[in-house]
């Protein structure tokens, strides 16, 4: 059975495991690097400015406290791109533990997400500081900002699940996902507000669970706008439908990653 009692119950002894792979991961990216950890926070920085540069001063758009609604909004999506980007090469870049070593696969991938969750708490300590600069206090509705942060985990690790495995069938996976989420920048309200489309056209960018995630947050955070039931219900049922799915997939590819690698 998909996701059963017993294999919930295999991966949380494993749970060392996938911290130290999740740990060791995070320093690798920075070893040989000058700045270290600092690249974690230099590139939504410079994201930002170019970004806020342009929607401000040539295409004007008008949004309350738009710096920060900006910032938000890119590091909720680097979580996305960089969780399922590392993801992706999770199995085919490790061949040894793979064809080796036996231990659940889907370590591997999940531990690579988690590297990404830490990056990402790195950028919202800059975030945090951003707020006390523009002196942006947070309202209660603020305390909707961890599950909505873990329904996104659920989707990116859901969609790292599949890309992982079928990308050890299909080496053209990769590339068509970068395409995927070069267009799903533009096409989720990143840099813009939701309320730019009309009405009519509304519901169906928000059909994307990443709009609903990061338009809530949004709300929460810096608007003081609790998220509507009906919209937090649909992004949940979203990330476990997307996680059961890609769980499904990576099993059933998932015996032949060691011939296939």
């Amino acid at each position: 059975m998909l996701l059963s009692v017993s294999h919930l119950r295999e991966l949380v002894g494993f749970r060392d495991l996938i911290i130290r792979l999740a740990w060791s991961d995070f320093k690798l990216r920075y070893k040989s690097s000058a700045l270290g950890f600092f690249w974690s926070l230099l590139e939504p920085m410079l994201m930002l400015l170019v970004l806020y540069v342009v929607f401000t001063n040539l295409m004007r758009i008008q949004v309350e406290h738009y710096q920060l609604f900006l910032l938000l909004g890119i590091i909720l999506w680097n979580f996305l791109d960089r969780g399922t980007s590392m993801s992706i090469w999770g199995i085919v870049g490790k061949p040894s533990l793979v064809q080796k070593v036996y231990f659940p696969r889907d370590i591997i991938v999940i531990s690579t997400c988690i590297t990404a969750l830490m990056m990402t708490a790195l950028e919202f300590i800059v975030f945090v500081v951003f707020m006390l600069i523009f002196r942006v206090m947070p309202a209660w509705t603020a305390v909707y900002f961890p599950l909505l942060l873990m329904l996104e985990l659920m989707i990116i690790t859901g969609l790292s699940m599949a890309l992982s495995a079928m990308n050890v069938y299909f080496r053209d996976v990769q590339f068509i996902w970068r395409v995927v989420l070069q267009v799903g920048f533009f096409a989720t309200p990143v840099i813009y507000p939701i309320t730019i489309f009309p009405e009519g056209v509304r519901w169906m960018v928000m059909l994307n669970p990443m709009a609903q995630i990061i338009t809530m947050m949004r709300d929460c955070v810096l608007y003081g706008t609790p998220p509507g039931m009906e919209s937090l219900s649909y992004v949940a049922l979203s990330s476990a439908a997307v996680l059961l799915i890609g769980y499904q997939i990576f099993e059933r590819l998932e015996p032949g990653f060691a011939e296939m690698i």
